[in-house]
């Protein structure tokens, strides 16, 4: 059983939304901390950003900000990552990770994460 899984990705066009999801199995998420990332080819994984269980604090990259919100799901055990007036240069592989337990009240501070997803793939292109 893989810990996290990613889904949702596909090809949309610019200015479209899209929301992927992070579905933790065999957790039950209260104290945790998920973190979104992303690859694009030919470059270095970058952080996306996070959310923390405790308080549902979230941080994003400045490349996102005011476009993505990562939310949770408690119910379904999912974090969402909503991302809107997407770009061509938001392409790339998206990975959700997660830190469990995580007790902190800030995301920002998990230096190491303990599972990954597989990604999904998100292109964005006219």
């Amino acid at each position: 059983q893989v810990p996290v899984v990613e889904s949702g990705g596909g090809l949309v066009q610019p200015g479209d939304s899209l929301r992927l999801s992070c579905a933790a199995s065999g957790f039950t998420l209260d104290y945790y901390a998920i973190g979104w990332f992303r690859q694009a080819p030919g470059k270095l994984r970058e952080g996306v950003g996070c959310i923390s269980g405790r308080n549902d604090f979230t941080h994003y990259a400045d490349s996102v900000k005011g476009r993505f919100t990562i939310s949770p799901d408690n119910a379904k055990n999912t974090v969402y990552l909503t991302m809107s007036s997407l770009k061509p240069e938001d392409t790339a592989v998206y990975y959700c990770a997660l830190k469990y337990p995580w007790y902190g009240n800030s995301c920002s501070d998990v230096d190491e994460y303990d599972y990954w997803g597989q990604g999904t793939s998100v292109t964005v292109s006219s």
